[in-house]
């Protein structure tokens, strides 16, 4: 296992004293500016955090796993949190959890922060970007879990997600079965996996009932907002609007349903909808909502099962994908046409 670089590494690499390293660090004592851009260059050519030589120290690893999650005031990562922490617990594992935001910033100085806090791996939801901070983190050999989302440029990395592309097909097709031939679709951000995924999805029903996709009803919103209220109404003003919906964008179902609330769209008689949420209250509100249950727990099961595997040394180098296969329950927000 590589190990982490350590100060003393750091003052090699830049021709200098471990003190002068010390006093740019802690910003105490005078340091000539050459002396200093040496030391700075040295820091980051060996991607050197400076905790690292506490987590040295400490039997060689740390059983603090960092948890990076997109938005906490979403309800799916807020459940998602509640369970990692239950399955860290069970495995005496610290939890450090922090949130983007839906932010590529955010995350990137949450990354910094969280190698700076010695982490000894690292389960997260990218946000497509900060590909290079990621890569530092197999660089110090910080085991790393994508869970919900990937990043096609980090190939390297273990991914624990539901079968998107399976879950929207079997969405659209409760919906195409029922008579509708006008479906729309109200999916995550294209340049998200679960985004591109569940439009996959959606597509590939629609091929197999020969119809061809209509652009104005694939409609991609944020994570975060009320735009997924937006592209809904300007779905239902079409010339010809859709009799059928699938909101695959977990975060936008509220803000969907109080805009068809509020628009007076009765579900199912003028819209069938089926959503990708698995909330108490998506049963208990009239009617009950259909819906593509995203099994959590085996999320969070999976995914500190993975990184504390990889934490321990137990797994084979080669990147594991664990795909869960998502539960789809039909209520009474979907009917005949």
């Amino acid at each position: 296992m590589k190990k982490a670089a350590t100060i003393r590494d750091v003052a090699a690499h830049a021709g200098v004293s471990v003190s002068v390293v010390s006093r740019v660090l802690n910003g105490t004592g005078a340091v000539a500016p050459a002396k200093r851009a040496q030391v700075l260059e040295a820091i980051d050519a060996l991607a050197y955090r400076p905790r690292a030589a506490a987590r040295e120290l400490s039997h060689g690893h740390s059983d603090t796993i960092g948890l990076l999650l997109a938005d906490l005031t979403n309800p799916f990562f807020a459940r998602l949190a509640d369970r990692v922490v239950a399955e860290a617990r069970s495995r005496d594992l610290q939890i450090l959890v922090m949130t983007t935001q839906e932010d590529p910033h955010l995350e990137g100085q949450a990354l910094d922060t969280l190698l700076d806090r010695s982490v000894g791996g690292m389960i997260g939801t990218p946000t497509g970007h900060n590909v290079e901070r990621w890569e530092k983190l197999s660089a110090l050999d910080i085991p790393v879990v994508f869970v919900d989302r990937t990043v096609g440029e980090l190939a390297q990395v273990d991914v624990v997600s539901i079968e998107n592309v399976g879950s929207a097909a079997t969405a659209t097709r409760h919906l195409l079965d029922r008579g509708h031939t006008r479906v729309g679709i109200v999916s995550g951000p294209l340049d998200t996996s679960t985004g591109v995924e569940r439009v996959q999805g959606y597509e590939q029903a629609l091929r197999e009932r020969g119809l061809a996709r209509d652009d104005a009803l694939v409609r991609p919103a944020p994570f975060r907002g009320d735009l997924g209220a937006e592209v809904v109404a300007q779905m239902l003003a079409l010339e010809d609007p859709p009799t059928g919906l699938v909101v695959a964008n977990t975060a936008q179902v509220r803000v969907v349903l109080r805009m068809l609330a509020q628009a007076r769209v009765a579900i199912p008689d003028d819209l069938s909808v089926v959503v990708f949420d698995d909330n108490p209250w998506t049963e208990l509100i009239r009617p009950p909502l259909t819906v593509v249950r995203q099994p959590i727990d085996m999320l969070a099961l999976h995914s500190v099962e993975l990184v504390h595997a990889r934490m321990r040394q137990k797994l084979p180098p080669a990147p594991r994908r664990v795909r869960v296969v998502a539960e789809f329950l039909e209520r009474s927000s979907t009917a005949r046409i």
